[in-house]
């Protein structure tokens, strides 16, 4: 007896996923909760409020210009509020909704949509709002709450220079000192620092997350932590050399970068060996900034210098087409 199977007949692509734009952004949205629940928790429900404050600025300046331009909406792909929610995660916890607001603008706008929208952007939005932010108002940038100091829901700009009550490990390590706190209360988040940064068991959690749904592989946060450690290890600036390293790694924005923003796909390498350069190269200016720049903290302008890279890095590594002879070899 003959058996006759229906076929589907389609145009390509043959090969389909259920993933989207959209289960990508909630993917990530859902692993930062860890570091948001964190926050919340060593700074008060202020950082809850600064963090719904910037994804919805950013969700109105989507929605808003291309509305304005247009164009079809995408603001329900959910990255515009990937956009917001780490905006706010890389800022202090008093920081004025107003500087959240502008940068909420700056990464929407400038970085993303003039470049013609999601996929085509040349920087991380969020980092190049924090660069932005840091550059037009630093002393509000770097005014960081101590942790357990619940920070008010609703104050002044000058309430939030004047809320500074902390240093932040950085700030010892690059006077050459290892800090006052623990490693272990680094490690756990207990320090002064940005919103959502603090903690790196908190983002490795929302890190292990995003490989288990295989959003982000292991290949550039491994050897963008990796050059730090190792960098950090062979040139410690004071005390033991491991509990040296130990604090350049859990210490700062490197979590958060190596996992959550040097992995974004649209500006980061497409190629194996591309990302391994990429990588190292952002973790190397990490070092270098950290150790000889005015500013204690490296991670965001080391990630967006080597995002103007990516361009070149793309053309290494790249595999040869199947049937096309190699250079000087014979034909096929």
């Amino acid at each position: 007896m003959k058996h006759f199977y229906a076929t589907t007949i389609s145009s390509s692509p043959h090969i389909r996923s259920s993933e989207s734009t959209q289960t990508i952004m909630r993917d990530v949205l859902i692993a930062l909760l860890p570091a948001l629940a964190g926050g919340c928790w060593f700074f008060g429900l202020r950082a809850l409020l600064l963090a719904a404050v910037s994804v919805a600025g950013c969700v109105f300046f989507e929605w808003a210009y291309r509305k304005l331009m247009k164009l079809d909406g995408t603001v329900y792909d959910l990255s515009a509020a990937v956009t917001g929610l780490l905006i706010a995660m890389v800022s202090p916890v008093g920081l004025p909704f107003w500087v959240v607001l502008a940068g909420d603008f700056f990464a929407i706008v400038v970085v993303k949509q003039l470049f013609g929208g999601i996929g085509k952007n040349f920087m991380n939005p969020a980092l190049s709002a924090r660069a932005m932010m840091l550059v037009s108002w630093p002393a509000l940038m770097t005014s960081w709450a101590a942790t357990g100091s619940r920070t008010p829901l609703f104050q002044s700009t000058q309430a939030a220079v004047d809320a500074v009550s902390t240093a932040t490990p950085l700030n010892a390590l690059h006077g050459g000192l290892l800090p006052e706190a623990s490693l272990l209360d680094t490690f756990l988040g207990y320090v002064g620092g940005s919103m959502g940064e603090t903690s790196a068991l908190l983002l490795l959690i929302g890190g292990l997350y995003l490989l288990v749904r295989r959003v982000i592989r292991l290949r550039i946060p491994v050897c963008f932590v990796g050059t730090v450690a190792l960098l950090s290890l062979i040139f410690p600036k004071g005390g033991d050399p491991l509990t040296w390293m130990g604090y350049q790694v859990c210490s700062g924005g490197l979590m958060l970068g190596a996992i959550f923003m040097a992995t974004d796909y649209v500006t980061s390498p497409v190629t194996k060996w591309g990302q391994v350069i990429y990588a190292v190269g952002c973790g190397a200016l990490t070092v270098f900034i950290r150790y000889l720049g005015s500013y204690p903290e490296g991670v965001s302008f080391a990630i967006l210098i080597m995002n103007a890279c990516v361009m070149l890095l793309d053309k290494v590594g790249v595999p040869r087409r199947f049937g096309v002879p190699r250079k000087g070899g014979p034909k096929a």
